[in-house]
């Protein structure tokens, strides 16, 4: 196990998405480097009223802990009271223009210390997953195509599909009974076949994070769009809201573990609604986002449409 050269790939991962991204807003990301009282720290990137990024977030942390908090122990009672080391990258990305998507990529690594002549236990987690307003089916086409392509040296077609039910099930908004967008690849509790294997794959998710969100946000960021499509725009953002604050593990463990709370709630978009029961017209662009999009679809056998659609 190289805690080093995971914690290398992250820093080095954040840098280039950021890099990127400065790239296509033309504005740079301000940079808050942070230090945890119990332990660790790290370095979040933020940008706020960018020509394209609404507000985007990109955060690499690196924290340890004496005793895992409640969260982190759910599915793992027996390692209830281990000391830990816990680091990654996390990132949000909330575009001004409705016509692209929302989306979020993790890459993580845990470690839960054993007791002096024990073993260490560690694994890997993480995915990425898209969440549209108006949506293009090529958009998620070429995503989940990405998402695939990144998982294919390690499982095949299989490993795709089974971290795709995993993200489907993971964004599920239990109270709304909806999925949060279209998904993508979700993982978490990854050991299996040696600790090589595992980070490789992660690397893979996080390399291929670019090539699966950049080409669509640079086709949707110069599209027309009103009032209409940004009050859409907020309303469907309150349940990315209510999934980060009610349900999302990240979320819970960073609270439970009195983390960087800025850093933390920065996948929060900046403008949000709320309304009371409300409901789409049939027939409506607004509507096809739920009778066409929230629907659990298999985008791998969708055909290739022509970009630009």
């Amino acid at each position: 196990m190289n805690v080093d050269a995971v914690r290398h790939y992250f820093l080095d991962l954040q840098q280039r998405i950021v890099a990127d991204l400065e790239r296509i807003d033309g504005q740079p990301f301000r940079g808050d480097e942070w230090t945890r009282p119990e332990g660790g720290g790290g370095l979040s990137r933020l940008l706020e009223e960018g020509a394209v990024l609404e507000r985007g977030g990109v955060n690499f942390s690196h924290v340890q802990g004496t005793k895992l908090p409640p969260s982190a122990t759910a599915h793992r009672p027996e390692l209830a009271g281990r000391t830990w080391d816990a680091m990654g990258v996390s990132l949000v990305l909330h575009p001004r223009n409705p016509h692209a998507p929302t989306v979020h990529l993790n890459v993580r690594m845990f470690v839960a210390h054993a007791a002096k002549g024990g073993a260490d236990a560690w694994w890997f987690g993480g995915g990425m997953d898209l969440t549209p307003y108006y949506p293009f089916a090529e958009d998620a086409v070429h995503f989940h195509r990405s998402c695939r392509d990144a998982l294919l040296p390690f499982g095949g077609p299989e490993l795709h599909a089974k971290y795709k039910r995993w993200c489907d099930d993971y964004f599920f908004i239990r109270h709304r009974k909806e999925p949060r967008g279209v998904g993508g690849i979700f993982f978490d509790d990854l050991s299996e076949g040696g600790f090589d294997r595992c980070f490789a794959l992660t690397r893979s998710v996080g390399d291929h994070f670019l090539p699966a969100y950049a080409p669509i946000l640079e086709r949707r960021r110069d599209l027309p769009y009103g009032e209409r499509e940004r009050d859409f725009q907020a309303y469907r953002r309150g349940r990315y809201v209510e999934f980060n604050l009610v349900w999302d593990r990240g979320t819970l463990f960073g609270l439970q573990s009195n983390g960087r709370t800025e850093a933390i709630l920065m996948s929060l978009p900046p403008v949000v609604k709320w309304r009371y029961d409300w409901k789409p017209e049939p027939g409506t662009p607004e509507a096809l986002l739920y009778t066409d999009f929230l629907i659990g679809r298999d985008w791998l056998a969708e055909p290739v449409a022509t970009p630009g659609s």
